[in-house]
């Protein structure tokens, strides 16, 4: 017989449990950035594996040693890479002043000026506009230099994150065998080959991924840079690698580039006319690069997210729309390699699973 007590005690361990659920996910959120370290870093150990069994076994190298000169290999491409576009980068990003607001007030104000010219030559007034849409006081010319230094505060937060990646990746390919021997005394036997399978499925599919995902990126900055050189823009080749890099936030990064192309466009022509070169160039420039986009959405990206990780477009569109949702930015990049991660787990340890069998069933 159910008693009120009994309905009173289920009711409390109800309340209990769901506390201890919100309890871990803000403690989860609250560390939102180790577990993204911790993703990266195994991401980036299952990818630098082979080079470390290469080592070896071809030049009979200890594990210390072939782990560390896999790291600097790692290390020395990125550096290598920089070092090709932050002086280019620099000397170009010195030409358009991005972070002297004087500068950048300067030329807005000259931007304005031509505007409100162009407009009243077919008889609209801007200023009466802007004080009807009270849109002056809202407007503040320091949100384009704090949006530039925000930038340069994310990409020192980027290199924290690279040094401690680094560091979790150096033990994880050191101390592999202790982890694989930690994780065996935690899971049954019967599971060994279920680990070592999923492993082995993540490595290369997330190899293809990351391989992809370059080759996008060089294919987007090379039609990048080829729509700015046509319509003669200054700065092209350090805008065009900024707006390439921009893709790799998914969906949301090409619409913020073809922004950030149009404002550079227009600042990069002060001093001409504005109906005759800056509009016409920024309209031509905004067009090229969305048909830059188009390409990209139907060719590249099809062929990343389709081939290398066997994922529907709309799949990973929601798996990216709920985890940026959750972790922001940060999120929104590792959203699709976390998510395959997760995909092999549950196709090896849940097969029968019928959602699993729905999600995996091209894995």
């Amino acid at each position: 017989m159910i008693t009120s007590k009994i309905i009173a005690n289920g009711i409390l361990k109800a309340i209990g449990f769901l506390a201890l659920i919100f309890i871990l996910l803000y403690f989860l959120y609250q560390i939102q950035s180790v577990i993204i370290y911790l993703v990266v870093a195994i991401i980036l150990s299952m990818i630098a594996n082979p080079i470390v069994e290469f080592l070896r076994r071809r030049f009979k190298f200890s594990n210390t040693l072939a782990v560390a000169a896999t790291l600097v290999l790692f290390i020395l491409f990125i550096v290598g890479l920089f070092s090709m576009f932050v002086p280019l980068i620099t000397s170009q990003g010195n030409n358009l002043s991005l972070l002297d607001t004087k500068a950048i007030e300067e030329r807005l104000i000259s931007l304005y000026n031509q505007l409100s010219t162009y407009l009243e030559s077919h008889n609209l007034d801007i200023d009466k506009i802007t004080q009807e849409a009270n849109l002056t006081s809202k407007f503040k010319f320091n949100y384009f230099t704090d949006f530039f230094n925000s930038i340069i505060g994310t990409i020192s937060s980027f290199g924290i994150g690279l040094v401690t990646v680094f560091f979790i990746c150096f033990f994880f390919l050191k101390d592999k065998v202790q982890f694989i021997v930690g994780v065996k005394k935690i899971l049954p036997n019967e599971h060994e080959e279920k680990i070592l399978n999923s492993i082995e499925k993540i490595r290369g599919l997330l190899t293809r991924y990351f391989v992809g995902l370059i080759i996008q990126l060089t294919i987007i900055f090379i039609l990048y840079l080829i729509v700015l050189l046509i319509f003669g823009v200054e700065n092209a080749l350090v805008i065009a690698f900024l707006c390439a890099i921009l893709n790799i936030i998914p969906y949301v990064g090409p619409l913020i580039a073809s922004v950030l192309a149009g404002v550079l466009t227009m600042l990069s022509n002060i001093g001409s006319d504005f109906q005759t070169v800056i509009l016409p160039t920024t309209i031509y420039v905004s067009l090229g690069f969305i048909i830059v986009q188009i390409i990209d959405n139907n060719f590249s990206s099809p062929i990343i997210f389709s081939k290398s990780v066997n994922s529907h477009p709309l799949e990973i569109f929601l798996v990216i729309l709920i985890i940026g949702t959750l972790f922001g930015i940060t999120g929104m990049i590792v959203a699709v390699p976390l998510y395959t991660i997760l995909k092999v787990i549950g196709k090896e340890f849940v097969p029968d699973n019928k959602i699993i069998k729905i999600l995996t069933k091209d894995i």
